[in-house]
């Protein structure tokens, strides 16, 4: 957990530890990067403003050492298009300042269930793409790309009712627990990553349904 302000950090800190978590806190981007190189963690909470390396930054690195794990944005900074900017720099949730304390770790509990079980089920086929469950990627020919957690699960979401059209608050509850504006938006965004990836067979195809939701279609 990144968190500059030593009082939050504390009590967030202190939150967690009784609930059993096992938790590292750092005040600044440099030492948490450096913490990250260390030891291997389940999730990173980091704070957007941060001293010496913001957190946007900061989840851009991670992402580049570790493409599975969750990471969680928590901070004050809580338009639309820094949210946006959250998710495009490997972020997979947000929570914004002030928060309630359940909410947190609701969250936290969803992400590492789901890290164990829902995007790591099944492989299948999509074209000339190859998804692997257990090590979340997908191969086209000798090209291979490691998703994050969120990418997989809508990816496998999208798979299991392909051909059908999957209304945006179907996904969003699924996925996310919630179907507010924000969480369309951020879908909109892994919905974009999951269409570059999927380029190389124009045979697979999301289709928007405006104002509906998404189909996938293979063939």
């Amino acid at each position: 957990m990144v968190e500059d302000d030593p009082a939050l950090g504390f009590v967030i800190k202190d939150n967690l530890v009784h609930k059993q978590y096992e938790v590292t806190l750092c005040e600044d981007g440099e030492e948490a990067y450096q913490q990250f190189l260390r030891q291997p963690y389940d999730l990173c909470i980091l704070d957007v403003m941060l001293p010496k390396r913001d957190g946007f930054s900061l989840a851009q690195s991670f992402r580049a050492k570790n493409r599975d794990i969750p990471i969680l944005f928590v901070t004050a900074k809580g338009l639309i298009e820094d949210k946006i900017a959250g998710f495009e720099s490997g972020g997979d949730d947000y929570i914004v300042k002030p928060f309630n304390m359940e909410e947190l770790l609701y969250r936290i509990e969803v992400f590492l269930r789901r890290g164990t079980t829902t995007a790591r089920e099944a492989s299948f086929a999509l074209g000339a793409y190859q998804f692997d469950g257990q090590r979340i990627t997908l191969a086209h020919g000798q090209e291979k790309k490691t998703l994050t957690q969120k990418e997989a699960e809508i990816l496998k979401l999208l798979y299991h009712n392909k051909h059908r059209v999957l209304k945006r608050d179907e996904i969003l509850k699924t996925i996310w627990g919630d179907d507010d504006y924000f969480m369309g938006r951020s879908l909109d965004v892994f919905i974009s990553k999951l269409r570059k990836y999927l380029r190389h067979d124009p045979s697979v195809q999301i289709v928007n349904y405006h104002g509906v939701g998404f189909r996938l279609e293979i063939g």
